[in-house]
This record gives structure tokens, C-alpha cells and sequence, in this order.
């Protein structure tokens, strides 16, 4: 991933800086915790000044790619991503067990809308049907991985969001209203730059890549769950299974 960065094509300057090198690290380039070049010599290489290569080096540390020392320099920041499996049964606790000490998914709002003619074809319910959406927040280990926005027809489940708030688990509250054996019934992966609230919320520079996951639960045949997830593509790896 050489070369010069491009003038053109609507991206910001230290956003494909940055991108650049983290394409750099992942590709292997820099060993973990290796000390990067100069800025002067990353400037050079990359074709911009050195005031655009430190906004790209500030964006990767606060993503915690990076990790900058006084009179020293920037280093790569030791970092395994977790492997998240989808599958049948994909639950974000289980599905991250053994790779942290302690998960948990808090609800950052809740509020009720009318099904628009999507969410009403996947929920499989009458347009305009009312639904409780959920926008919620998972860390692992105190580190925010993923945020998401879900939704459920108000009739089946009215207190979702009161039992997600006490058990921190959508699982675990799906299975006080006997709801517990669901299934994933459709997966859809795509990759996009994360939004300036999204990226607030996993700490992560506006633009950083996240994995976006929309999927539907079903219970018994019937869909119970609309959810659209996104993933710090840096913290985290999808992994598909049956």
C-alpha cells in the first residue's frame, strides 16, 4: 500500500492517511508494538505534510490502533481483534466467551415507532404496527465493540428494553418471555465508515471502518427481532458459520 495519497475523490487527506496505514499494519508491515517511521519519512512516502500525517496518527491512537510516547514516537499497539461467530444461534455474549472476562450490553435509548414497509416485511407484521426500538452498546472488558439498533413488535415483548437494562443481555431477556431457543434466520454483511455518533460511542475517529451486521431473529418460526449492528472493524472479526 504504497504510493501517494490521492487529491481527488472526496475523502479526507489524513482519513486515507490513515487508512493507508492501517492497511499497512494489518498487511504486516509493522510488527506489533514496532515503533513506526518518522513522520517526516511517512509524509514523504505518503505525499502530504507532516500536519495532515498527525491527524491521521491521532485518528488510529484513539482507536487505539496506535499508541503515541513522549520523546520516543507512535507505536503499534499490541491488539488481538475478537472472533465474533454468526451463526444459527449467534448470541453476543456466548458468542464472545472466553475471550473476555466481562460482557455486557447496555441500552443507550429506547424509543416507539410505526413499522415502515422493511421493518414490517421482516418482523412480519402489519405496516404501521408498533415496535420498540432499542439502540444499545456492547463492551467487552470495558472496551466498546459493537453498537446496534434493534427492534421488536411492542405486543410480543412491551418490556424488552426493562429486562435488557437488568439482565444486560438481549438473550437472556428474550428468554424470560420464553423466547430463549431463537434462531438467526438471515445475515447480511457489508463494511461502511462509521458515522460522528457512532464513532463517539466506540471511540473511534469519524470515517473508521465498522462491520455492519442486519439481521432477523425468529422464535418458533416467527420473526421476533430486527437488528443492525455495527462492529470497530479494528476490535472485532466476523466469522460465518452454520
Amino acid at each position: 500500500m504504497d504510493g501517494t495519497i490521492r487529491r481527488a475523490g472526496g475523502v479526507a487527506l489524513w482519513r486515507q492517511a490513515a487508512d493507508r496505514l492501517r492497511d499497512m499494519i494489518d498487511g504486516g508491515e509493522f510488527a506489533q508494538t514496532q515503533r513506526l517511521p518518522s513522520e517526516a519519512e511517512l509524509a514523504l512516502r505518503f505525499g502530504i505534510n507532516r500536519h495532515t500525517l498527525r491527524a491521521a496518527i491521532a485518528g488510529l491512537v484513539r482507536e487505539g490502533l496506535l499508541r503515541s510516547e513522549q520523546g520516543r514516537g507512535t507505536f503499534v499497539a499490541a491488539q488481538d481483534r475478537l472472533s465474533y461467530p454468526i451463526g444459527q444461534r449467534t448470541r453476543f455474549s456466548e458468542g464472545l466467551d472466553g475471550q473476555a472476562s466481562d460482557l455486557k450490553t447496555l441500552v443507550l435509548d429506547e424509543t416507539r415507532e410505526a413499522a415502515g414497509q422493511k421493518l414490517a416485511v421482516s418482523l412480519g407484521v402489519a405496516l404501521g404496527v408498533e415496535l420498540v426500538r432499542l439502540d444499545t452498546i456492547g463492551f467487552a472488558d470495558q472496551v466498546p465493540v459493537s453498537v446496534a439498533t434493534h427492534w421488536f413488535e411492542a405486543a410480543r415483548v412491551p418490556d424488552i428494553g426493562a429486562l435488557l437494562r437488568a439482565t444486560g443481555s438481549i438473550s437472556k431477556s428474550l428468554a424470560a418471555v420464553g423466547m430463549g431457543d431463537y434462531v438467526r434466520a438471515s445475515t447480511r454483511i457489508t463494511a461502511r465508515r462509521a458515522s460522528a455518533r457512532d464513532g463517539e460511542a466506540l471511540r473511534l475517529a469519524e470515517g473508521a471502518p465498522v462491520l455492519m451486521v442486519e439481521a432477523v431473529n425468529a422464535h418458533g418460526g416467527r420473526p421476533i427481532q430486527v437488528s443492525r449492528s455495527r462492529f470497530a472493524a479494528d476490535r472485532i472479526e466476523l466469522t460465518v458459520g452454520r
